[in-house]
Formats: structure tokens, C-alpha cells, sequence
């Protein structure tokens, strides 16, 4: 055979090796990937809430008798002192001691509720007087560049607060009134007895100002004494309430911001108001039992912004309970651990590189990194058991 021939075969065959050690070699594995930034991070606990408000009274019939068809609708505006229900008393019993005893003692009761109502109020006065002078206070101190505006905010957190605590006040006192009054129209009506003309009509009054939430009892029927008739409140007061498990409780502090989704792309801001101190069981859609606490909140954002939101009412929630101005941010979806230590795979050059870092926090969507990034490094998300440390990558999706 010819030199040609033997060199033409030797070509084809290192051709052909080549065809074959590219069609088998090792592919790179698809990956998707972000970037490290330097941006705000907030590290949050998310629960779902609800709204209520702040202020309600229940109307309840005090007297046993006939109540008539009560004519109010959820949504009417009613007045102080305005007539919500009418109640035809049944015939009175005669007057024994037991029953004159008891109609005495609730009468002290309703006496004994509205001087601690009174008193609550004068309590709330004297803590709202401080609350305004330590804002007062703080303002001069800050114009003159002592404190950091974030202490101005708390004090107005603070003074808005016991604002807020008055209004409930002085709102108890006026049930704690209209209570009394009505435990001695009832001890009036026992002792008169039989004197009464019979069938005479009793109007049940509106205690406070605002709007008919629930009609409890529609219809016209015989009701016993304290039977609820109707839910009074001004849907205009409004606060939210989520309940958090009691771990993440410890971490929230009154004050802290909260970021409220109330759907249809409604975003509200918010304050934490106050944590409960008592926690309660609840059993989770899981069936595991799990301690939780309630947590109050304040709506801080303008009320026209809200004014579509109800008692009752449904919303997502997101309580900070750490911020930083400034991080070096990565993805969740990059994490994944590691033996003992939180690591993910940064990209070097078509490689994956694993990288230990340590985590200063992280919330559902961002980790805040402390240690072992930088700005800039693009980590893979999501990654998959194909990926390794110093594996060939190709990036199909991100930056």
C-alpha cells in the first residue's frame, strides 16, 4: 500500500476518534443563575391576619320579652341614644328577695364597670399628656441634632398610641353607662310589677355612635334577658390582629414596621401596637397542635387608602423584625446546605464553584450574606444533583 493511502487511513481514523470523544464527552448541565447585589434587606416573619375594629359594642335585650322585627341593616348609621330595637316585656313575676337581690347586685356590677371605665380614662389622659410632651420633647432635641429622627418616630408611635388608648377609653365608658342605665330600668320595671300597663313597649337605645356591623336577631320573637341583638362599631377604627408562633413572637417588638397585602394589589404600611402576652393552642391544616400568639396592629397608611377594607377582613402580612439599609443580598433559591453551613455554587469561567457563606438572615425571597460573597458573583438558583463543585455549566435562564 502506498505512503498516501496509509496516510489518508491514519487521518480518517484520528477523525474519526475526534467525532467520537466529542459526541461522548461530558455535557455541560444546564443551570439558571443570579446576581449578588448590594441592596436593603429586611428580615421579616409572614403570617396571615385579619382585620376588626378597634371599638364594638354588642346591644342585648334587657328585659325577657317580645322583640320586634328589628328593622336596621349591616351598614345603617346610627346615632347615641338612638332607638335600634323595640321590646314588649313579658308580665313580670312578683318580686321575691332572690330576685330583688340579684337585680341590686347588677346594678352594683354596671355602677362598679363604669368607675373603673372612668377610671381607665383618666389613666389613658395622664398617658397620652406624656406620650405628646416626650414627642414635643424628642422634636426640640432633634432640631437641635442630639437624637436621630428614628427616636422622633418611635416617640410618635408612641403618642399615637395612647391616642388611640383614650378614644377605647372614653368608647368604654359610654357602654359602661349605657350598661348601668339599663340594670336600673330593669330593677325599676321588677319593683313596679303589675302597676305597668300591660303590653306597654320598651325601645332599646344605640349605646354609641357609629354603624350596625351584625343584626344578631332579625326576626320577631321571645328573648330572654341578655339575649345579643345587634353589633355596633365604626368600621372607620380599624386593626389588624395575626397570630405568629410563640418562637417567632420573641423576636417582635412594639414598634416594629409591618407591610400589610391586602389583595388587589392593595399595599398598606402598618406598626406593631402590641404582642399579647398569653399564648393559645391551634392545630394546624397539617394536624400538628402549635402554640401561638396574637399579634395587634396598628394601620399607619391614610384611611382613604383603606376605606375598602371591612370588619373581618383578610390580609397578608410581613412584620420586620430586622433591616439593614445596606447588604450584600443573594436569592434563597441559591442556598442549600452543606454538612453544617449554608453554601451555594458560584459561576468561575463556565464552572461550578462551591462557596461556604454565613447567613446574617434571610427572608422568603432574600438571604443576607455576611461572609464568603461579593457583589456581583452570579450564583446558580435552583441547582440540581448534576451540579457540583467544578462541573461544566451552561447558563440557560438569568444574568
Amino acid at each position: 500500500m502506498k505512503r498516501r493511502q496509509w496516510i489518508l487511513i491514519g487521518a480518517g481514523s484520528v477523525l474519526l476518534a475526534a467525532v467520537f470523544v466529542w459526541a461522548f464527552r461530558p455535557q455541560p448541565v444546564p443551570v439558571e443563575v443570579a446576581n449578588v447585589k448590594r441592596a436593603p434587606f429586611e428580615q421579616t416573619v409572614d403570617e396571615d391576619g385579619k382585620t376588626r375594629v378597634i371599638d364594638r359594642y354588642v346591644v342585648s335585650a334587657p328585659l325577657a320579652g317580645k322583640l320586634a322585627r328589628v328593622r336596621l341593616e349591616p351598614g345603617d348609621a346610627v346615632t347615641a341614644g338612638m332607638e335600634v330595637a323595640r321590646l314588649t316585656p313579658a308580665a313580670p313575676a312578683m318580686l321575691d328577695a332572690r330576685t330583688a337581690r340579684e337585680l341590686t347586685e347588677r346594678v352594683g356590677a354596671a355602677t362598679a364597670a363604669l368607675e373603673q371605665a372612668r377610671a381607665n380614662v383618666a389613666r389613658s389622659e395622664a398617658a397620652s399628656a406624656q406620650a405628646q410632651s416626650d414627642l414635643e420633647r424628642q422634636k426640640k432635641l432633634k432640631s437641635d441634632g442630639f437624637i436621630a429622627a428614628s427616636a422622633v418616630e418611635q416617640a410618635e408611635l408612641a403618642a399615637r398610641v395612647q391616642a388611640q388608648a383614650l378614644a377605647a377609653a372614653r368608647f368604654a365608658v359610654n357602654g359602661a353607662q349605657h350598661d348601668l342605665a339599663q340594670a336600673r330600668a330593669a330593677l325599676m320595671r321588677a319593683r313596679e310589677g303589675a302597676r305597668d300597663r300591660p303590653g306597654t313597649a320598651w325601645p332599646i337605645e344605640s349605646p354609641v355612635a357609629g354603624r350596625v356591623l351584625r343584626v344578631l336577631q332579625k326576626s320577631e320573637a321571645v328573648v330572654g334577658v341578655g339575649t345579643p341583638l345587634l353589633e355596633i362599631a365604626d368600621p372607620g377604627r380599624l386593626e389588624i390582629v395575626a397570630d405568629v408562633l410563640s418562637t417567632e413572637a420573641t423576636r417582635i417588638t412594639p414598634g416594629a414596621r409591618v407591610h400589610i397585602d391586602a389583595g388587589s394589589g392593595l399595599a398598606l404600611d402598618g406598626r406593631v401596637r402590641h404582642v399579647e402576652p398569653a399564648a393559645f393552642t391551634k392545630v394546624s391544616a397539617l394536624g400538628v397542635e402549635e402554640q401561638r400568639v396574637n399579634v395587634v396592629i396598628d394601620l399607619v397608611s391614610p384611611p382613604d387608602r383603606w376605606q375598602r377594607l371591612g370588619d373581618g377582613y383578610r390580609v397578608d402580612v410581613r412584620i420586620v423584625v430586622a433591616a439593614r439599609a445596606e447588604a450584600v443580598v443573594a436569592p434563597v433559591a441559591a442556598l442549600f446546605r452543606d454538612n453544617d453551613e449554608w453554601a451555594v455554587f458560584a459561576l468561575d469561567g463556565g464552572l461550578a464553584v462551591r462557596r461556604g457563606v454565613k447567613l446574617g438572615g434571610r427572608n422568603s425571597s432574600d438571604a443576607w450574606i455576611e461572609q464568603g460573597l461579593a457583589p456581583g458573583v452570579r450564583v446558580i438558583v435552583y441547582p440540581s444533583d448534576s451540579v457540583a463543585d467544578g462541573k461544566r455549566v451552561k447558563v440557560v435562564r438569568g444574568g
